[in-house]
């Protein structure tokens, strides 16, 4: 047994490309396969991984494959937009209870964009001016994002804040609340945040 990692744009192609140990490259999100030395099968762990370094070999968990956004072909996984939100907070002085990201597309109402839906301890002065840092942290930890919004196909994202105990009266709503169920972080599609909707402020 072995393993192999998918580069992070090839997760959900019907026949993503398969990397060797020696082929990653450090600083790239990959997710896991382990296989078996006959190459018959390979099963996906489910998790996100990153090199940090290739001699000696030494990786990162990043997040899980199922809690990314690409709806767009940006591949934005959990740990890039943790670090985009966090970073924006420290900065600012704010505490962050809980959030999720979710993709809005845009039919013919101009472009689309990520929607972020945050519910904060202490809110920022100035809410649109907190999603521009946040972009700005995200921008930079993901190139395919970066290009999204250089190239105009994708407008910046959008913060809409969630109300208190927002999050805790959604996991009712739905009858998931409870230590054993957590919100997922990122959203490939509008289905939680569809019904989170009903708790923004």
């Amino acid at each position: 047994m072995f393993f192999e990692f998918i580069p992070a744009g090839e997760i959900g192609k019907a026949e993503p490309q398969r990397l060797s140990l020696k082929d990653v490259k450090p600083g790239e999100n990959y997710a896991l396969v382990v296989s078996t030395n006959a190459g018959l099968w390979g099963y996906s762990i489910g998790d996100m991984v990153r090199f940090v370094s290739v001699n000696p070999y030494r990786l990162v968990v990043t997040g899980r494959t199922k809690h990314f956004i690409s709806a767009f072909g940006e591949h934005v996984i959990g740990e890039e937009v943790e670090y985009s939100l966090m970073k924006a907070a420290e900065e600012e002085g704010l505490q962050i209870t809980e959030f999720t990201v979710a993709p809005m597309i845009q039919q013919d109402k101009g472009k689309s964009y990520h929607e972020w839906f945050v519910e904060f301890g202490n809110k920022p002065a100035d809410l649109d001016e907190f999603a521009v840092r946040v972009d700005n942290n995200l921008r930079i930890k993901n190139i395919y994002y970066d290009d999204l919004i250089t190239g105009n196909i994708l407008q910046p994202l959008k913060i809409r804040s969630v109300k208190k105990n927002g999050f805790i009266d959604y996991m009712k709503s739905v009858g998931k609340l409870g230590g054993q169920n957590k919100v997922p972080r990122l959203s490939n599609d509008r289905k939680l945040v569809t019904e989170l909707e009903k708790f923004v402020e």
